[in-house]
């Protein structure tokens, strides 16, 4: 049911009213502060939507602690030439198969610089004997026995 006038909703109510007040004061209180005055417009600090000078971005990168950023080595993937043993062995996490390989026949075929991870998913590739029903899921999960 409408209220007592037609044209009600055509007019906020008394707290909507303040509302509006309120952002206009918080604007015009924003202007000042940036030294925008009567529509002139001085000087003002650099905003986030202003292009950065490239000073800033020279004293960024020269900053020591931009080398922090870095992954520690121990992250970083192993690579076979990296491989301190003779051989690495291979394990299936999910059907549990061990596949061993010596690290001269692995660098011979898939190169020094290939990480261990991948070397593990390509020796177990094809003989998973779990599946998912899913493509994206089957096949093995290898993980590389210590011993």
């Amino acid at each position: 049911m409408a209220g007592r006038r037609v044209a009600d909703w055509r007019f906020p109510t008394e707290k909507q009213a303040r509302a509006e007040e309120t952002a206009r004061n918080m604007s015009r209180a924003a202007q000042q502060k940036q030294g925008i005055s009567d529509g002139v417009h001085t000087t003002y600090a650099i905003g986030p939507a202003d292009p950065m000078p490239d000073s800033y971005w020279d004293a960024v990168l020269a900053d020591p602690r931009a080398e922090a950023t870095r992954p520690p080595p121990s992250s970083r993937p192993r690579r076979l030439a990296d491989a301190r043993r003779e051989a690495i062995r291979f394990e299936c996490l999910r059907c549990f198969r061990i596949v061993e390989v010596t690290v001269s026949d692995a660098i011979k075929l898939y190169g020094g610089q290939a990480p261990t991870r991948d070397v593990g998913r390509k020796l177990l590739e094809q003989g998973c004997m779990s599946r998912t029903g899913s493509r994206d899921d089957d096949g093995c999960w290898p993980d590389i026995v210590r011993t």
